[in-house]
């Protein structure tokens, strides 16, 4: 078990479109640790593999359902099957640096996955957890929170990482 260093924008791997996982060996299990670890570590409530560098299609979240409480599921290759009514909530980011939005999203969803074993597995959610899992799914496709956001503020927030990166050379 180890601590992941979390990829922040604009790095270009967090724009890559992450590969299906079809080897459900020791080394997916490790990472599936590393990322959890990382995840509680940051902290965060779902961390997603291309976040660490790894363009695979795997997210960690914690399914808990009360704030303080710690219960990590492993999702692979999730897709989002059926959506139904929208909601707005505020996101953040660990990839997103000093930025949290309102981000319309759909409200209840349904997801089949694999889990960390390969069976299939399929989980309806909503409100929250649905914000969430939406969220980490997007990474998988290159989608990053800012893209809900309108041109402005997105341009803003990419303006202002520009200067932040300058100030550190």
């Amino acid at each position: 078990m180890s601590l992941r260093t979390i990829l922040t924008f604009p790095n270009p791997i967090l724009r890559k479109k992450a590969e299906k996982i079809s080897n459900f060996d020791d080394s997916l299990q490790t990472l599936a640790t590393d990322m959890i670890e990382t995840m509680y570590d940051a902290p965060g409530v779902g961390l997603a593999a291309p976040q660490i560098g790894e363009s695979i299609q795997m997210i960690v979240v914690n399914a808990a359902q009360d704030e303080d409480g710690q219960e990590s599921l492993v999702m692979i290759n999730p897709e989002i099957t059926e959506k139904e009514g929208t909601q707005v909530d505020d996101e953040g980011c660990l990839s997103v640096l000093d930025l949290t939005a309102s981000v319309k999203r759909s409200k209840k969803i349904t997801v089949c996955y694999q889990d960390i074993t390969g069976e299939k597995q399929e989980i309806s959610v909503e409100d929250h957890f649905a914000v969430v899992l939406q969220h980490e799914i997007d990474h998988l496709h290159g989608i990053l929170f800012i893209d809900h956001l309108s041109t402005l503020k997105r341009a803003l927030y990419k303006k202002k990482i520009k200067k932040m990166l300058a100030a550190e050379k």
